[in-house]
């Protein structure tokens, strides 16, 4: 079903009005992405390609009010969010992002804002990218990781690759820094790979989503989860990327995302207390929901509409809407 036909059969604003009004009863919507790819590719499986993005943007372009996410958090605390009100976000700052998705954004006139984690900018790579990308080019039906400790791994087919790396990724995620980021390095060496260096932005992309009109958020300098980093390192982080794309931009740097962003497993009150004290104004999670007036502003909830056909994607949205943030800590 496409846009078009979309509109014809169904009373969208009216419906997503009554889900998602404005004013003091005002929710706000807060969309996740990391990359968007000119093709689709079969391994990594979650990642939205160009012409889907194009299609789920003209959605959100007709039936939903689009706006900066630093404007949306000011309007909903100030009762004046508009009925429908969604934030596009992405988060890491992926080179595709500028590349494939800023075009798109342009296309529909949308504004969108880029969580950056600044570690990785000018030809560096994830440590979960490390690890797709070695086991997209391992040879052979089976991955043997037992000096690693991992086992040996099945990778016979692109759904056991896509497994492999789930497996892969869930196992490293809440190791520290050091030593995920060593771990990719070895599933690295023991797969031969040549690992990609153009995977993330440049400095130069920052400054061109800037001069474009979007915004720029902090993302921290590593990506580390910071409940599993002191006090000490997790400030380090957050103050030096903060720093860094303020350089870059030469504009002050307000909004935040949470790396993976799970309340009280990846971050906790003394991370929001460190936002308020590093001259945050807003803080992004991964809890889903919608924001309201009673949401606390450094634990605003998103959600990723992995869906991909439009009918879908605002099904999703709509039911996202009846979800509202159980936080009342307070703005």
């Amino acid at each position: 079903m496409n846009v078009s036909t979309l509109a014809a059969k169904f009373p969208l604003q009216w419906l997503g009005s009554m889900v998602s009004p404005g004013g003091r009863r005002g929710r706000l919507s807060i969309l996740i992405y990391h990359r968007v790819l000119a093709q689709p590719d079969p391994l990594p499986g979650g990642d939205i390609d160009a012409t889907t993005f194009d299609q789920l943007m003209a959605v959100l372009k007709l039936y939903c009010n689009v706006l900066p996410l630093s404007e949306a958090v000011e309007r909903l605390y100030t009762s004046q969010l508009p009925p429908r009100a969604v934030c596009i976000t992405f988060d890491d700052g992926y080179a595709d992002n500028v590349e494939v998705a800023l075009p798109v954004l342009r296309k529909h006139n949308l504004p969108a804002t880029f969580f950056i984690s600044t570690g990785y900018l000018d030809g560096g790579i994830m440590w979960n990218d490390v690890v797709t990308e070695s086991i997209r080019q391992a040879e052979g039906p089976e991955l043997d990781l037992n000096t690693l400790g991992l086992g040996s791994l099945s990778i016979s087919s692109f759904t056991e690759r896509r497994h492999t790396i789930q497996k892969l990724l869930t196992t490293l995620k809440h190791m520290p820094p050091s030593g995920r980021y060593q771990y990719a390095h070895q599933v690295a060496d023991a797969t031969s790979a040549d690992l990609p260096d153009d995977l993330m932005m440049s400095t130069h992309d920052i400054r061109t989503l800037h001069a474009a009109g979007m915004e720029i958020g902090g993302h921290t300098v590593t990506h580390p989860i910071l409940t599993r980093v002191n006090n000490v390192v997790a400030r380090e982080e957050i103050m030096h990327g903060k720093e860094t794309l303020e350089n870059i931009i030469d504009a002050p740097v307000k909004l935040f995302a949470y790396p993976n962003g799970k309340p009280k497993q990846d971050y906790d009150q003394q991370h929001i207390s460190l936002l308020e004290e590093l001259g945050f104004t807003a803080a992004v999670s991964t809890s889903p929901g919608v924001g309201t007036l009673h949401a606390n502003r450094f634990e605003l909830p998103r959600f990723t509409p992995w869906d991909r056909t439009p009918h879908r994607f605002v099904g999703r949205l709509l039911r996202n809407c009846l979800r509202t943030s159980t936080d009342t800590a307070g703005q």
